[in-house]
């Protein structure tokens, strides 16, 4: 493989990299606002929160005593 080239590749994935983790924090941020908004307006408890996020982990988690594959 051409050496430049791969130079290339190696800056063009850092620069995806950099922009992923911009747009993660700007995602994360609103998110949180949102968050922080619905329970200060009382339309949402933290508890209610907690406990549908655990509720969603543990649908989403695959189950390890049955494996997909």
């Amino acid at each position: 493989m051409n050496r430049i080239h791969s130079h290339f590749d190696e800056i063009n994935m850092i620069g995806k990299l950099a922009d992923l983790k911009e747009s993660h924090y700007n995602q994360s941020l609103v998110l949180s606002s949102l968050i922080q908004v619905l329970i200060e307006k009382g339309i949402v408890t933290a508890q209610e929160l907690q406990t549908k996020s655990k509720e969603l982990d543990a649908a989403l988690t695959p189950n390890p005593t049955h494996p997909i594959s």
